[in-house]
């Protein structure tokens, strides 16, 4: 599958909340239901608040596109002196596997010179997604109660990996 990986639009939220929305439910159905992940995708990827982060200062958020259609997304942004934060980093199960994923986290590795860290947070029974970090060099380096937001009430491993 080719893809191309470019800064995303206000004409892509749309189909970014869609992609996240299908990927959500086919990663957490068996893990927090389907209804609370319902909850969660109109929280956290409603077309609103995905077009909040095309304006924030100090982050990057790309898509991996087809030239058709959009089969991936990451998210991250600086939250320290020298460290970055991978919020999202998703790829529609149909496309997963095969290569989308590794080319968004390698271009947001290169979005941040002045970051020596990368920091994320994903859930514990999230096995594909461990297997991926940890595969492309991410180690555990601790846990979270709130994953994604202080009062989330979502569990997380948090994993990092060094950039320079």
């Amino acid at each position: 599958m080719t893809v191309f990986i470019h800064s995303a639009a206000s004409a892509d939220i749309d189909a970014v909340s869609e992609l996240l929305g299908l990927t959500w439910h086919a990663t957490y159905d068996d893990i927090y239901g389907r209804d609370r992940v319902s909850e969660i995708t109109a929280a956290w990827h409603s077309p609103k608040a995905l077009a909040e982060n095309l304006q924030r200062p100090h982050s990057e958020f790309i898509v991996a596109d087809t030239g058709r259609e959009i089969v991936g997304m990451a998210y991250a942004g600086m939250v320290e002196k020298e460290v970055a934060m991978l919020h999202q980093l998703y790829v529609h199960p149909d496309a997963q596997g095969r290569g989308a994923g590794a080319m968004l986290l390698g271009e947001i590795c290169q979005c941040f010179p002045e970051a020596r860290l990368l920091r994320l947070e994903v859930e514990a029974a999230n096995h594909g997604g461990v297997g991926f970090y940890r595969q492309y060099g991410f180690t555990e380096t601790g846990r979270t109660e709130n994953c994604g937001n202080p009062q989330s009430g979502i569990p997380a491993l948090v994993f990092e990996r060094r950039l320079q």
